[in-house]
């Protein structure tokens, strides 16, 4: 079998397939990315694949040594798709490209191209220095797109801002003095806990903490331990003992974004009932946003999704600091009382794209990426 054999659409189907298995372990994965890797082999009756891989919980090992593993002895003149490009770094353990070289395998695709200067180009190098052909770029865009918050981490050393806002027909995202109120359907809410699942962390304001009292874990089954750590802009911690968040932070980590100037029996109390601290620095009596990215970074997290809190949202937005904006846009109206949302399909910041639109039920989802 050559690997020059396989088409540009057989190159483009098996990528596309590798993608989609890089999404098992969103958010699970530490400061590795979660990538995939498929070894495919066409011995005269089509391509098949013979190994899978995919970053294990925790971050090592990586894919392709676990392709490999699946494959044995059939990964010698396979093509390895790589939804990012090998590792060319020594550890304890030997880097990827090497593993791959040592298999025998006949022809590398990779998709995204890793920033990481250890890497960056070094992997490919490696590659087509023991001989083995190498097609760069298939399908990058798509791969980049789930690998955004790794490639943010290593570009800009910071999480990935995913800012989600649930909206009415008229541009609301709940009413005044009422707490919490469902504005989209069920298929919706479903869907959010699924970006919850694929986050390292998830972040409200204080002002929602109080109101909604809020779990912020994610409830759909069998996905319970992919709750991602909460984190609350608390800089008097000001959260309530006997709220949800406090309530289950033995369960699921919180992170409490606090200034020097807290109650430091308040904070003894949070700490006891499990309550994790983040120091914060504040400009006008507000978090310096920018710092706390920098340290989030530095303590590992690569994804952040903003839920909670209309001045929480508007500080990120003005700040330049998200990513990803994710609309869900509900047929009903709130009208007068409404807390208005700080952006809308109709207002959105200069700089976006519209990058996928879709349909929940009766709900409208919109996602727009900032441009790099």
């Amino acid at each position: 079998m050559q690997g020059a054999s396989f088409s540009p659409h057989d190159d483009q189907r098996y990528m596309a397939a590798a993608i989609r298995l890089s999404r098992r372990h969103l958010g699970l994965t530490g400061t590795n990315p979660s990538v995939a890797t498929l070894l495919v082999r066409d011995d005269g009756i089509g391509p098949y694949i013979v190994g899978r891989g995919v970053t294990t919980v925790g971050g090592r090992p990586h894919a392709e040594p676990q392709a490999l593993d699946e494959a044995g002895e059939r990964a010698r003149g396979a093509v390895a798709y790589v939804t990012l490009e090998p590792c060319a770094h020594h550890g304890r353990t030997p880097p990827c490209a090497e593993a791959l070289i040592r298999a025998g395998v006949a022809r590398v695709v990779g998709a995204a191209r890793d920033p990481d200067p250890r890497v960056s180009g070094r992997g490919y190098a490696m590659l087509r220095a023991a001989g083995i052909e190498v097609t760069e770029g298939v399908l990058a865009e798509e791969a980049a797109d789930l690998l955004k918050a790794y490639l943010t981490r290593s570009t800009k050393k910071r999480p990935e801002v995913i800012l989600k806002l649930a909206l009415s027909n008229d541009g609301k995202i709940g009413i005044q003095g009422e707490g919490q109120v469902p504005i989209t359907g069920e298929i919706a809410r479903r869907q959010v806990h699924v970006m919850r699942a694929e986050a390292d962390a998830i972040l409200v304001g204080i002002g929602t903490a109080l109101v909604d009292d809020p779990l912020l874990t994610c409830r759909l089954p069998g996905l319970s331990a992919r709750s991602p750590a909460r984190i609350v802009l608390d800089r008097l911690l000001r959260l309530p003992i006997d709220s949800q968040l406090v309530r289950s932070a033995k369960e699921v980590p919180l992170f409490l974004a606090a200034g020097g100037e807290a109650d430091p029996a308040r904070r003894a109390m949070l700490k006891e009932a499990g309550a994790e601290f983040l120091a914060v620095e504040a400009m006008d009596g507000q978090i310096a946003l920018p710092e706390l990215l920098d340290d989030l970074a530095a303590r590992g997290f690569s994804s952040l999704l903003v839920e909670g809190g209309a001045s929480t949202a508007a500080a990120f937005l003005a700040e330049g600091l998200v990513d990803r904006l994710c609309l869900f846009i509900s047929p009903g109206s709130i009208g007068a009382r409404g807390i208005a949302a700080p952006v809308d399909p109709d207002h959105i910041p200069s700089g976006f794209r519209l990058l996928r639109q879709a349909s929940f039920g009766e709900d409208h989802y919109f996602e727009y990426v900032r441009a790099d």
